[in-house]
């Protein structure tokens, strides 16, 4: 003989429906507790949770107390939730699995996020204490207060300025020369035409003669030798 399979119920075709769309679960209303001790636990944490919160005027904690104290267990371990249940016993208080699930997310996300604030500052401590021994180029250079010496033990000072000053000085005396004076005062009279040329009165080679002689009897006349007249009278010669 062949067994007659059982034909299921209105109420067991209900349940099973319910479960396979408990995604879409919300507000169970009055719906009896022996239903929702079937259908529930089918739930995920968010669609429990889900259904916890949209559930008004009613405690489900009698039918989801021991589904969240799973959820709790699977989560943070066999050791937190015996934990929790010690210190419970202790204090001889009692609270909903799902109080003690969300106080210990709460409690997780903080010690993340001091975890991560302490990594963060030593994260910046190590790239601070890198940057600091890092060679920067200066674009501009301070100024030494210390003299420069040339490499061969002379003094200090600047050759180049001396130098500079040296040629300034005897130009300058070159140009009060009584010679170059007559020289501009020769020039400005009319040049005297021979065949077609103008004769000039010194050519380089003369001028630079006469500079020489210039600087050479300014030399001698600051120490008393030749007198100022006599040496312009041999330049004139040239």
């Amino acid at each position: 003989m062949s067994v007659r399979k059982k034909v299921p119920s209105l109420v067991d075709l209900c349940v099973q429906k319910t479960i396979d769309n408990v995604r879409y679960l919300g507000d169970v209303g009055e719906t009896d507790a022996h239903l929702l001790e079937r259908i529930l636990p089918h739930c995920t944490v968010d669609q429990l949770m889900h259904v916890e919160k949209s559930t008004e005027g009613r405690d489900l904690s009698p039918v989801t107390d021991k589904l969240w104290k799973i959820f709790f267990e699977k989560q943070f371990g066999t050791n937190s939730t015996n934990q929790v249940i010690k210190r419970m016993r202790d204090k001889k208080v009692s609270y909903k699995w799902i109080q003690l699930y969300e106080a210990k997310l709460k409690e997780v996300a903080e010690a993340e996020k001091k975890s991560f604030d302490r990594i963060r500052q030593l994260y910046k401590k190590e790239v601070d204490r890198r940057q600091s021994k890092q060679v920067r180029l200066c674009t501009k250079v301070p100024p030494s207060s210390k003299r420069k010496f040339w490499a061969d033990g002379g003094s200090g000072y600047n050759v180049s300025n001396v130098k500079s000053n040296i040629m300034k000085k005897s130009r300058i005396e070159y140009l009060k020369s009584p010679e170059v004076r007559n020289l501009a005062a020769i020039r400005k009279k009319p040049s005297i035409q021979r065949t077609n040329r103008i004769v000039r009165p010194f050519d380089l080679v003369s001028l630079r003669v006469t500079l020489e002689i210039t600087l050479s009897s300014s030399s001698i006349i600051k120490k008393g030798g030749i007198s100022g007249n006599g040496s312009t009278s041999k330049r004139l010669n040239l």
